[in-house]
């Protein structure tokens, strides 16, 4: 039995019908961890297989809360679970005091009757897209050892990737669901951020953070979110993309792409419009103004650099990341001026992209303009910032502008993977769930 490229429908009718068990799942998952846990911070053995052997009992007596019931799923290691330590890929509060109580969106996935194998893998404090972390054993790319997973919730995919989890449940930032879940070939979503809480993760940026889940299909995540979100997405009625209008962004979306993910994007669009999608390439001039929003340095910048100062985190700096404090600090230099003019530039942006778009079903654009770079070309501090920008360039501006989005894969057999991102509207969710299972069903043919 595995769970690798399974989806949590498919896993849940096997239950239903007998095909499997809770315990046999969580054994398999189990199994391939034992091969290779580096995609793991902590692996909670005994309680997993106590939980299964629980779901298992109450399955057989006809309760199943959810379709998540039995199925195993990690949680990234800045989540606050009951009786562990939230160390949040640092060396700093790795030996801190445990949680007292699980964090909002782990106990609906508890009371959804999920299986929490353990805590994943993570950039540091969740600042930076690449995915590296000196703190723990290298976690590498499941399609190609030699490079980096993405981040930050690097784990989270690499342990579906692997067959270690169904779902994976990780945060967004500027892109951290969706980079990994580009990278490794599986599927990453970013809700409207305010539909999830995000009590009890620990935080990067107040204004920007999300809470997301990633899985093997637009499904899955679909069904995490009904557990996980405060305003779970009604059922949207299925949709085909025949009619649907996709606009896709020419501005610094398309810049310094690689020609393995220039091919694999060119052939998506093609794949749309021959199964009856409107594609057209279309303006948005205010994704052009970014670099001179953020000159002086970004919101997760001031918010980041606020949050650790008034901690006491930065008190012990040595202990740090060298690559996340200097993206820590780089907020030091900003002033409260600066940041309100930012709230202010962001505002505006919002209600100018919102006004261009409005004619579309959604934006399509590259999740990341790059495969996963090669551990050995990050190595140096100026190759890791080039690289680390580039990766989370298209999926932070998602963040900016207050929408949900999705990261589809759209390599094809023997490719490195890449995602194609699929924006909707702010609180279109349930809607953007509908196109990007339409979209994944055209991809995948």
């Amino acid at each position: 039995m595995t769970l690798k490229g399974r989806t949590i429908e498919n896993l849940a009718r096997d239950l239903a019908r007998g095909a499997a068990t809770s315990r046999a799942l969580v054994e398999a998952a189990l199994e391939s961890i034992a091969r290779d846990g580096s995609a793991f911070t902590l692996v909670a053995v005994e309680r997993a297989r106590a939980d299964a052997d629980t779901s298992d009992r109450l399955r057989a007596s006809g309760v199943v809360p959810s379709r998540l019931a039995g199925i195993p799923v990690s949680v990234k290691d800045l989540f606050d679970v009951a009786g562990e330590t939230t160390a949040a890929g640092s060396a700093i509060l790795r030996g801190g005091p445990r949680a007292e109580r699980d964090a909002p969106a782990i106990a609906r996935l508890r009371a959804a009757g999920a299986v929490i194998l353990g805590r994943t893998h993570m950039s540091e404090f969740a600042f930076h897209g690449i995915g590296s972390n000196p703190h723990y054993p290298a976690c590498a790319n499941p399609r190609d050892a030699a490079r980096v997973p993405g981040g930050s919730s690097s784990g989270a995919a690499v342990s579906v990737a692997r067959g270690q989890a169904a779902m994976g449940l990780g945060t967004d930032t500027g892109g951290s669901t969706r980079v990994p879940a580009a990278f490794c070939g599986v599927v990453g979503y970013k809700p409207t951020q305010r539909r999830i809480p995000r009590e009890g993760a620990f935080p990067l940026s107040e204004t920007l953070d999300s809470v997301g889940p990633l899985a093997n299909s637009v499904k899955c995540c679909a069904i995490a979110d009904q557990v996980i979100a405060d305003q779970p997405t009604g059922l949207h009625p299925p949709l085909s993309v025949r009619g649907l209008r996709f606009g896709a962004p020419t501005d610094v979306v398309l810049d310094d792409m690689d020609d393995g993910v220039a091919r694999a994007f060119e052939r998506a669009l093609r794949a749309l419009s021959d199964a009856g999608a409107h594609v057209e390439r279309m303006r948005v001039p205010d994704f052009a103004r970014m670099d001179d929003i953020y000159a002086k340095g970004s919101i997760a910048n001031a918010e980041a650099f606020a949050y650790h100062s008034r901690s006491g985190l930065l008190r012990q700096r040595e202990q740090y990341d060298p690559n996340v404090l200097a993206r820590v600090e780089r907020g030091s230099g900003m002033g409260a001026a600066d940041y309100i003019t930012m709230l202010h530039e962001r505002a505006a942006v919002i209600g100018n992209v919102d006004r261009v778009t409005a004619p579309y079903d959604a934006l399509i654009c590259p999740t990341a303009p790059v495969v996963a770079p090669r551990f050995d070309e990050v190595g140096e501090p100026k190759a890791f910032t080039r690289a680390n920008t580039l990766a989370l360039r298209n999926a932070l501006l998602v963040n900016f502008i207050d929408r949900c989005a999705l990261s589809v894969p759209m390599q094809s057999e023997g490719e490195l993977p890449s995602g194609l991102m699929i924006v909707g509207e702010t609180m279109g969710d349930a809607r953007l769930f509908a196109i990007g299972e339409a979209v994944e069903n055209v991809l995948r043919r």
